[in-house]
């Protein structure tokens, strides 16, 4: 008999053994899955997540009908500039160019140069801005990506508007297409991405 005893008591001790590793990780994998449980619903600043909740932070601009100035270059050499077929349409008479005015515009290309000649009054020599001063709805040309912008919509979403492009500098172009009150977007976001305004 006391042999039978000695013999079970190496395997209740086997059994006692493997029990308590099998309640040991157990116990660790519950505690792992709080501790992960917890971590997630503390406020961690997650960029993805947050983009999906509350939306891709933007600079924004709200339209409102302005008066602005644009800015057309030209060369001045002697009060006389030389324009290319496609700018000539932007400049006229009167239009200022720096200390000076423009006061004629050549409607015929000059046959020895193939460009438009420009008189100016006033103006020195060198570099000068002709400016173009209109009211209208001016958006940075970074804004539009062929031919529209993106606006902020009753959603908090980005939607594409179209426009047209009625005059432009280097910087800056006059619209068509946008009203008072639409909010234009300035930062890269894609269609139907939702957006909370930066201010």
């Amino acid at each position: 008999m006391k042999s039978v005893t000695t013999k079970l008591e190496p395997q209740k001790t086997k059994k006692f053994l493997y029990g308590a590793c099998a309640i040991a990780l157990v116990g660790w994998f519950v505690f792992r899955c709080a501790a992960i449980g917890a971590e997630n619903a503390r406020a961690i600043f997650n960029p993805v997540r947050n983009a999906l909740d509350v939306g891709a932070p933007v600079y924004v601009m709200e339209m409102r009908r302005t008066p602005g100035t644009l800015h057309e270059p030209i060369e001045i050499k002697n009060n006389r500039a030389l324009i290319s077929a496609t700018r000539v349409g932007k400049l006229a008479p009167g239009q200022r160019v720096g200390d000076g005015e423009i006061i004629s515009v050549s409607k015929n290309v000059d046959l020895n140069t193939g460009m438009h000649v420009v008189r100016t009054r006033g103006a020195s020599d060198g570099l000068q801005y002709a400016e173009f001063q209109s009211d209208g709805y001016f958006v940075p040309l970074a804004a539009i990506d062929n031919n529209a912008v993106m606006v902020v919509d009753e959603n908090s979403t980005a939607t594409p508007r179209n426009i047209t492009i009625l005059r432009q500098d280097a910087d800056f172009a006059m619209v068509d297409g946008l009203g008072d009150g639409d909010v234009v977007i300035l930062s890269h976001v894609d269609a139907g991405d939702k957006v909370w305004i930066q201010k």
